[in-house]
């Protein structure tokens, strides 16, 4: 039995700028075109350890604790490499060493920063660290 898949998440043209630092940008199945800058990438980084961070910050930050207190100047992350996932993601290698995240193109899709994506998939409403 197969899974019904959302067409919107299939792109037709997927470009990724390392060597210019512009960030990737995906034209989808449907004629919608999204932008991703590489720090927008890295905030939002699928990976467990990731995850896992954004839901610990979250939870302190219900509980009142700023953990955040005496934020340090980090430079802007870039890609010094990305790489195909068979035909439905991609992995980055961000300028910090962060390598472990792939990026789906139905996830990529959900998270695209427009407001029209965000009115219809609204994950980035339910991301917590945004």
């Amino acid at each position: 039995m197969s899974i019904p898949q959302d067409s919107r998440g299939k792109p037709t043209s997927v470009k990724v700028h390392v060597t210019t630092g512009e960030g990737v940008e995906i034209t989808w199945s449907d004629g919608h075109a999204s932008r991703y800058d590489f720090p927008y990438l890295r905030s939002h980084c699928p990976c467990a350890t990731c995850n896992d961070e954004r839901e610990r910050k979250a939870r302190e930050k219900a509980k009142g604790i700023n953990s955040d207190v005496l934020p340090m100047f980090k430079p802007k992350v870039t890609a010094k490499a990305a790489s195909a996932v068979g035909n439905y993601a991609i992995q980055i290698e961000f300028s910090d060493g962060h390598a472990t995240g792939i990026y789906t193109f139905m996830h990529l899709r959900e998270m695209c920063p427009c407001g029209t994506c965000q009115r219809e998939f609204g994950t980035l409403a339910r991301d917590t660290t945004a």
